[in-house]
């Protein structure tokens, strides 16, 4: 498709952001194989490579790796898969992998400190990088671990899930969980680098695809309703893994986060919008001890749960609510939960990140496409609501 067959004009931004001018595409491009943003934080802004078959790339990887001390942090799941294929392109250098477990519960202290220990072991210097080769976990416990270790080191993001693709391998966040609430401690530590392979989604299971389609659609509900648009015409075709549909999704995706992380790296104001349905995702996910939902599932509901509430605020129809419900279920995702006490999904909601001194903030839709942050509304409301989603 030549260039013509794409409509283009300026993205809108919360606060006016604009960091660089954003093509707001309605149609997919034709493309080469590999395309570049950019998270621009002045002297830490670093690319995001989006392609095919980027682990294969060694003159690429070689290029941004320029360490001679590499440490690869992977799991059980991805190492089999995909450990071999980049060891083999990062060539002729002192590389060292860990290999954990699986699963947010993992997601620990302890396995923080193996990495550590790792790094200690092999005498690693401050001008050593470490890889993260996995999903959501892998990228926040690596990046935890570059964060902490002798002060800050270099580190990678190879993000094999289409979640991380799209979300948690840019911008900076990295943390592990505290007994069962999630990224209790962590740090902001942006990577060098960015490298989003899509060839290695042919190898995730359909759940773990559909969880990452949520992430996807919180893009369009709280920043962009032509995106969100876009997406309802084109799921099936998402759903499918097509590659000229599945790259304008990740592209357009990083585009809307980096514009945000590149106005607000530290989530101190605007940037907070990006955690729509995860006040109440993060709280179901601690209900369910961190092993019962996929992070992107929790998301799911939790914008499910968010739409209505905007709804009862007079903020959002009815029909908006729907239509929210709607993509998610043909996305294959859940929008309720079965047997689950409001009061303790609003006790685990009180310890989240975004509390305050001055209550517990929400983001809520102010209309569809557009996000809002305020105070969260009285309990009453919000059991009302979360009761509304409840199975019995």
């Amino acid at each position: 498709m030549p260039d013509e067959h794409c409509s283009h004009k300026r993205a809108q931004y919360p606060n006016g952001a604009q960091p660089y001018t954003v093509a707001k595409v309605t149609q997919p491009c034709e493309s080469s194989s590999m395309e570049t943003l950019e998270v621009r934080l002045s002297k830490r802004s670093y690319p995001i490579y989006i392609g095919e078959r980027l682990l294969e790339n060694d003159i690429l990887l070689n290029r941004e790796i320029s360490a001679r001390q590499v440490l690869i942090i992977t799991n059980e799941v991805v190492a089999p898969l995909y450990l071999e294929l980049l060891t083999k392109a990062l060539g002729k250098r002192d590389q060292h992998s860990l290999i954990l477990s699986d699963g947010e519960q993992h997601k620990t202290l302890s396995c923080f400190s193996s990495i550590i220990d790792k790094l200690i072991d092999h005498e690693f210097h401050r001008d050593s990088c470490v890889v993260a080769l996995g999903g959501g976990v892998i990228g926040d416990i690596a990046g935890f671990a570059a964060a902490c270790y002798q002060r800050g080191i270099d580190y990678i993001q190879i993000p094999t899930t289409l979640l991380a693709q799209v979300d948690s391998s840019v911008g900076g966040k990295t943390a592990v969980n505290h007994a069962h609430l999630k990224n209790m401690i962590g740090a902001f530590h942006q990577p060098i680098s960015v490298f989003t392979d899509i060839s290695v989604l042919k190898t995730l299971i359909p759940r773990q695809y559909s969880a990452g389609i949520a992430e996807i659609i919180k893009y369009g509900l709280v920043l962009d309703e032509s995106f969100l648009e876009w997406l309802e015409e084109h799921l099936e075709a998402l759903l499918a893994l097509d590659a000229q549909t599945l790259a304008f999704a990740i592209r357009r995706s990083c585009e809307l986060k980096a514009a945000i992380v590149s106005k607000d790296e530290r989530d101190l104001g605007q940037r907070a919008l990006l955690n729509f349905g995860h006040t109440f995702g993060h709280a179901l996910e601690s209900l369910g001890q961190l092993d019962q939902w996929l992070h992107g599932e929790a998301v799911s509901i939790g914008m499910s749960i968010a739409a209505r509430t905007s709804c009862a605020l007079g903020f959002i129809s009815d029909a908006d609510c729907e239509r929210v419900d709607s993509l998610l279920l043909r996305a294959n995702l859940p929008v309720a939960f079965q047997d689950l006490d409001p009061d303790k999904l609003l006790e685990f909601m009180q310890l989240d990140k975004k509390a305050g001194t001055e209550g517990l903030k929400l983001i809520l839709l102010k209309q569809i496409g557009e996000g809002i942050i305020t105070a969260a509304p009285n309990d009453s409301i919000l059991k009302s609501v979360i009761g509304a989603k409840t199975i019995i």
